[in-house]
């Protein structure tokens, strides 16, 4: 789950970091009237799920009322990488002495959280990584232990940070991994985190992905949630409590559990198709379910076919088969379906779905064969079109 800038801003107040006042706008009147209150010069910053803003035209200074028009005017609805811009984050402009980089995320190979900090920021650190990697001061921190202010010291110290910035980044660093934990996020970062030539450390940009899974936990998330960045194919599945992300194939996907979906993507791509997209129905695969399911893959017009991969573990392939059946007798699908049964009660789900076979419904026993088959049927129905 993503965060805008501003959100990210907000959530970095929450566990007492010191950010820049600003206030959203989502037309260039409101940008004006945020502007008059809180007095200029401001920044105008356009707010999008991507990066390259800057480049894109998208941040811009303004001195005057003026001009937070004018540059309001030019960023709403400017393009960005694909992502339109419907709101700009009005930020009271900061002073800047120096620029850093700092962030937390999760290294899964050492099974530690990961801190990186440089005192080049301001620019990607993929590109500090290529072009200077010692100018990234890392620290790994084991969740038992925690990041206590000793190792947060030597941490900063190694980053090379002048003098008059060390308390400060300290003091913010021990917050940032505290809002990464508490926060349930994948990812918090800060670039730039500036030095103000009063010597003050501040937060002037935030980049922060959160666990979508934690939700349940936390009360403001759910408004988090609604902000995100999805086509219509997407949305619906949302709705539906599906786990849907949609690609840019022809083989519709249906599969139980996220590695089983992932790996059906990948095999479709094996056998020379692609994905229109990944879609995990979770443990249950009820008609409920599984309408909900064919009703999204059929509102894509991308699709040519769909696979339907199943592996039964705790759900049995009986209840699959008549989910399936039920959910067909719901929905009238277009593209043809090739379905692959396996695990638990695997034989008698086969049984039920046998005498529905037909030119449209086909059954493979094997995934690298359901896949083939998906493939070619989407294969003639393009070519049928």
């Amino acid at each position: 789950m993503d965060l805008f800038e501003y959100q990210g801003k907000q959530f970095f107040a929450g566990y007492g970091m010191p950010v820049s006042p600003g206030e959203i706008a989502f037309t260039v009147d409101e940008a004006v009237a945020a502007a008059e209150r809180l007095g200029t010069p401001v920044m105008v910053k356009a707010q999008v799920h991507t990066g390259g803003r800057g480049k894109a035209g998208g941040v811009k200074f303004a001195a005057t009322i003026d001009d937070v028009r004018t540059h309001a005017s030019d960023i709403l609805g400017l393009d960005i990488n694909g992502h339109v811009v419907g709101r700009v984050w009005i930020e009271k402009a900061s002073d800047i002495a120096e620029e850093y980089y700092a962030s937390f995320t999760l290294d899964r190979s050492a099974r530690k959280h990961l801190g990186m900090l440089s005192a080049e920021g301001g620019v990607e650190i993929e590109t500090v990584a290529e072009q200077n990697p010692d100018a990234i001061a890392k620290i790994w921190v084991d969740p038992v232990d925690g990041l206590d202010e000793e190792a947060c010291r030597e941490w900063v110290a190694a980053a090379n940070l002048p003098d008059a910035a060390v308390d400060g980044t300290v003091r913010i660093m021990l917050q940032l991994y505290t809002a990464y934990v508490e926060g349930d996020a994948d990812l918090v970062e800060i670039n730039p985190l500036i030095l103000t030539p009063e010597g003050e450390v501040h937060v002037l940009d935030a980049k922060v992905t959160l666990d979508g899974n934690s939700v349940f936990r936390h009360e403001g998330y759910a408004a988090f949630d609604e902000t995100q960045a999805r086509d219509e194919r997407e949305t619906a599945a949302h709705a539906g409590g599906l786990q849907y992300v949609g690609l840019d194939g022809s083989v519709g996907v249906i599969a139980n559990g996220a590695g089983l979906a992932m790996s059906t993507v990948d095999v479709v791509n094996q056998v020379g198709g692609a994905a229109a997209n990944f879609l995990d129905i979770g443990g249950g695969a009820n008609a409920d379910v599984m309408a909900g399911a064919l009703e999204v893959i059929n509102n894509d017009p991308a699709v040519r076919s769909i696979f339907i991969n199943i592996f039964g573990g705790i759900t049995r392939g009986d209840e699959v088969a008549n989910g399936i059946l039920e959910a067909l007798s719901r929905v009238q699908i277009e593209a043809p379906i090739v379905i692959r049964l396996d695990g638990t009660n695997a034989d008698e789900g086969r049984a039920i779905l046998e005498p529905h076979l037909s030119d449209t419904l086909a059954m493979a026993s094997t995934m690298l064969e359901a896949a083939e088959r998906a493939v070619e049927l989407a294969g003639a129905a393009a070519v049928g079109a």
